[in-house]
């Protein structure tokens, strides 16, 4: 069974530090396991802004990961500290959050 499986069937417990300025979520992909991550970081606004990247650091599109919902629609989740909502919302893609990262 592929790491993407193992992930769908027994979702980890993910936790954020609160009021984070940072969060990154270690995401493994259905093609392959390929490791991408949606970093989420505040902007002098004091609002999120979200980057994707493979795992070698070059960006991604975020039209790449098959979400059902917008990019705008995640940032907005993410300013209002959901994360448990902005994770699902990540799953509804082509991948699966493995991990998270927060400070």
């Amino acid at each position: 069974m592929s790491k993407f499986q193992t992930l769908r069937r027994n979702r980890p417990v993910l936790e954020v530090k609160e009021n984070a300025r940072e969060v990154i979520f270690k995401t493994i992909s259905s093609m392959c396991d390929n490791v991408s991550y949606f970093k989420f970081k505040k902007n002098s606004e004091g609002d999120f802004r979200l980057s994707c990247t493979g795992s070698t650091g070059i960006p991604f599109a975020y039209s790449n990961f098959g979400i059902d919902e917008t990019k705008d629609d995640l940032e907005w989740s993410a300013d209002d500290y959901d994360w448990k909502d902005v994770v699902s919302k990540i799953n509804s893609g082509y991948q699966v959050v493995e991990s998270v990262k927060s400070r």
